[in-house]
């Protein structure tokens, strides 16, 4: 039997039993094994690990682990410079494009309507969401670790927050999108770019008493979704508005 000494740091505490949180501990494992199976087996999925030092010296995912080592794994960080070390976390994507597994819908209405392209069905399989974010280089968010911890997912973050307003919260401070944010420019229901229309465009499509009232709309391309700065909109823009609060604290 192989025994170690292991310590996780910041926000891979989440995934660890609360006795284990902020300290190390004594892990037997039973077996060889590599760093990636080990941090695994204990709780974080490999997408949100960055850096492991083994016994003081950074090491890749395929490092055995073998008996009397001292591990210590971090997250992602953001205001530490990490460039000379060995890191294990996936290079950071050229644009930030998302894939929501099934339980996260409202959340993916809540970032198309931010500008960002996301992908989101409610029938999506595991290794189909796993494939596509691997081959189509989108940020996997699921509540689901089993899913996370494939070895086809790269990118991928489990939101801490079970209420969608919440998780916006979250992923935008996460992944710092306030900058990136286009509002309005995307559908809503189906993910497609904009386009403007005139009133003329959307006679019969929207009702009398909004043909009446706005001059400005937008269509989508795909659905055919008509669009209007209506009660909806100014409740949305509330919530853009707090969001660009963020870049400010």
């Amino acid at each position: 039997m192989v025994q170690v000494t292991v310590r996780f740091y910041g926000s891979l505490n989440d995934f660890l039993a609360p006795e284990r949180r902020g300290f190390e501990f004594l892990h037997t494992v039973n077996g060889p094994c590599s760093v990636k199976d080990l941090i695994e087996s204990l709780g974080p999925p490999h997408p949100e690990v960055d850096v492991v030092l083994v016994d003081g010296e950074a090491v890749g995912f395929s490092h055995r682990v073998e008996h009397g080592q001292r591990i210590a794994v971090y997250p992602a960080f953001s205001s530490i410079d990490v460039t000379p070390l060995v890191r294990v976390g996936p290079p950071a994507l050229s644009e930030l494009r998302f894939l929501l597994d099934v339980g996260l819908g409202r959340l993916s209405g809540l970032l198309r309507m931010l500008g960002f392209d996301t992908l989101w069905r409610n029938d999506s399989a595991d290794d189909e969401l796993a494939r596509v974010s691997r081959d189509e280089q989108r940020l996997l968010l699921t509540r689901d670790l089993g899913v996370l911890k494939r070895s086809e997912v790269v990118h991928g973050y489990f939101p801490r927050e079970t209420d969608p307003s919440q998780q916006l919260v979250e992923v935008v401070r996460r992944f710092q999108l306030t900058r990136h944010m286009r509002p309005f420019t995307r559908c809503i229901a189906c993910n497609a770019s904009l386009t403007g229309a005139s009133p003329e465009e959307v006679v019969g499509r929207v009702p009398e008493r909004v043909q009446a009232t706005f001059t400005r709309f937008q269509q989508c391309p795909d659905c055919k979704r008509v669009f209007w700065a209506g009660s909806h909109h100014e409740r949305m823009q509330v919530i853009i508005d707090k969001l660009r609060e963020l870049e400010r604290q």
